[in-house]
């Protein structure tokens, strides 16, 4: 008897590989950070009972939002620009959360 997988697979990403997006779609994402609650909107978007660490699942979003890319570039049927524009939205966000959760570094002082 075999198990099926809830594991969803996404393809590697390169490190040093920005995101080229539309400027309608950039700038539609910062317009969102204005509502964006993450112990709200994160769960939900994620399909999650709860909100992960700051900065935890932002290989996840990446990787789902070039899924949703590559469907707006080759204009597939399946294409939720809503979702897209939330992934977005996510993304600035967590990069924002992991960036002010991260631990200062401690610098040598002179007496």
């Amino acid at each position: 008897m075999t198990a099926a997988s809830n594991v969803i697979l996404f393809r590697p990403r390169p490190a040093n590989q920005g995101l080229h997006r539309p400027a309608t779609l950039i700038r539609a994402a910062r317009e969102g950070q204005k509502s964006w609650k993450r112990d709200r909107d994160l769960p939900r978007l994620l399909r999650s009972d709860r909100c992960p660490a700051p900065g935890a699942v932002l290989s996840r979003l990446r990787a789902e939002e070039e899924i949703q890319n590559d469907m707006r570039q080759t204009q597939a049927a399946e294409y939720d620009l809503r979702r897209h524009v939330l992934l977005m939205i996510a993304i600035l966000a967590e990069m924002r959360a992991a960036i002010e959760a991260a631990p200062m570094p401690v610098t040598a002082v002179a007496l």
